[in-house]
């Protein structure tokens, strides 16, 4: 994997100044372990050719479990669309994307792919330590233990802060002396675990989280109150204050559309109800809303559906800009493609 980025790397230099072919354009990629690299596309080139080239570049095979990212118009985590050209999305260059996990896998250890699983163990770890996924502190401490043994192998002297630090194992708001202690106990316990395996109960023991792999949109539900929807493979989440409210697998939704600000849920009728329910909730703003209908929609093709479809416009109500949604494979086509692993 660390040969992978080097190569990558090596094929732009740092302050991007030297010589390239005529009609290409500049792209600088800020990967999941922080580093950035540069390289260059052909100007007509769309986003799925820059997602296949980082991917290749990074011997990822599974490569429909990932995403771009890019700053717009104060929105910091703008999904680029894979379908349409760069040049119509970007102008001056470098053209600044972040490379990260767009669709987090339900059970990491169905990943056919390590370097995937890799990606994805860095993708968590920065989701714990920029504050987008929060969990106690025994979890942390748990999670701290296997990054530690993953990265440096049967512990050998007692763990302290600057090293936990130093390794990106654990927020720094939560870094405490008896949390010290916790992950050195624990870290001991895993003597003998291979940097692969490891990675792997990482994984397994991050998936519990609550909030593993959910995107969250800041909204107000219809008390008018300040709520976040998380969207994930499971299905919408709905928390009041860092707290989770309710949840609503995709199986029980039948239907999501938006309207200006107002993003509506249809849930299927249960044995109690006489009919369906509408849950309506308000954005802070019309492109917000349509943020949020496009991650839920793509989330649903993604993990329930066998192949995407194109979704139509809903009778009767305007048209809020394209509804083109960038998913080019399901996980289930995602998995037939891939070899079944020897036994």
């Amino acid at each position: 994997m660390r040969e992978s980025l080097r190569r990558l790397a090596g094929s732009s230099s740092e302050d991007g100044m030297e010589s390239r072919p005529t009609g290409t354009r500049r792209v600088r990629i800020e990967l999941l372990d922080g580093e950035h690299i540069n390289v260059d596309i052909d100007r007509k080139a769309r986003g799925s050719d820059l997602l296949d080239k980082v991917c290749d570049n990074l011997d990822i095979v599974e490569k429909d479990f990932f995403g771009l990212l890019y700053a717009q118009r104060g929105d910091s985590r703008a999904w680029l669309d894979l379908e349409r050209r760069l040049s119509k999305t970007f102008r001056n260059e470098p053209w600044d994307v972040r490379f990260v996990v767009k669709f987090y896998p339900p059970e990491p250890s169905e990943l056919r792919d390590d370097n995937t699983r890799y990606q994805l163990g860095l993708a968590v770890r920065r989701d714990l330590i920029e504050g987008r996924l929060t969990c106690s502190t025994i979890t942390h401490a748990l999670l701290a233990s296997y990054v530690l043994q993953a990265e440096l192998g049967d512990r050998e002297g007692r763990v302290s802060g600057a090293l936990l630090s130093s390794h990106l194992a654990v927020p720094l708001q939560v870094l405490t002396e008896d949390l010290e202690d916790k992950v050195d106990e624990l870290y001991r316990k895993h003597k003998g675990q291979t940097p692969a395996e490891a990675e792997l109960n990482y994984l397994e023991n991050a998936k519990k989280i609550s909030l593993y792999g959910a995107e969250l949109h800041p909204a107000k539900d219809s008390e008018d109150i300040d709520i976040s929807l998380g969207i994930c493979a499971r299905g919408v989440t709905v928390l009041r204050d860092g707290i989770l409210m309710n949840r609503f697998p995709w199986t029980k939704i039948t239907k999501i559309s938006y309207n200006k600000r107002i993003f509506t849920l249809k849930l299927r009728a249960s044995e109690f109800d006489e009919c369906e329910t509408y849950l309506s909730f308000r954005l802070p703003s019309t492109r917000a809303c349509k943020k949020l209908w496009r991650c839920s929609v793509e989330n649903h093709m993604f993990f329930r559906r066998e192949a995407p479809v194109r979704v139509a416009r809903c009778a009767g109500l305007p048209r809020f800009g394209s509804r083109r949604v960038s998913c080019r494979r399901t996980l289930r086509q995602l998995r037939a493609a891939l070899p079944t692993p020897a036994a």
